[in-house]
């Protein structure tokens, strides 16, 4: 049976990765989170999956180690995870009656080969009003997830509908995983 690290802290990626039901742990290493403007968010998102799986992969072996980053993209515009209120805020209204991008890359590490790539997923988001923003900032559910909503939790209210990987929004394409996972 295959043993994974998950390298991420995150409690949805971690909910997501018991349903492969492999024997896994979670490691985690500070890795420095900056997106480059020369990159697409596309190659953004797998560089830092890689950057985190390769961190916990010099300290911690399975034979898999996993990586994942995501970012919410609209337009020209790249939305990480909100450093604070106010920037939360600022993204709500940015994606407020939008169809945007959420991209999250993945790096798998087996036996020192890494193999990255990225999902897409679209999401229309309905119209908020200020106090809608408000309310929902006030909850403190947007401030660790990227592009400031949890399609899983409270922000599920302000969606219209998806294109794509559902799991994907969540935080990890899992079936994309699997699928890789079973290929090797």
């Amino acid at each position: 049976m295959k043993k994974i690290i998950l390298a991420s802290s995150s409690p949805r990626r971690r909910e997501l990765i018991q349903l492969l039901d492999y024997p896994f742990e979670i490691h985690t290493r500070e890795v420095e989170e900056i997106i480059n403007p020369q990159l697409s968010p596309e190659e953004n998102v797998k560089y830092l999956a890689r950057l985190k799986a390769e961190a916990v992969a010099k300290e911690y072996s399975a034979e898999w180690i996993i990586g994942a980053d995501t970012m919410v993209c609209l337009q020209s515009h790249i939305l990480g995870k909100p450093k604070n209120e106010e920037e939360a805020r600022k993204m709500l209204q940015l994606l407020s009656g939008q169809r945007h991008r959420v991209i999250t890359g993945v790096a798998l590490i087996k036996k020192n080969e890494v193999s990255t790539f990225c999902e897409t997923t679209y999401v229309q988001m309905k119209i908020l009003s200020k106090q809608e923003i408000d309310h929902y900032v006030a909850t403190g559910e947007p401030l660790d997830k990227a592009g400031a909503y949890g399609i899983q939790g409270k922000g599920a209210i302000f969606i219209e509908s998806i294109e794509g990987d559902y799991y994907n929004v969540v935080g990890l394409p899992i079936h994309q995983i699997y699928k890789r996972l079973l290929e090797n």
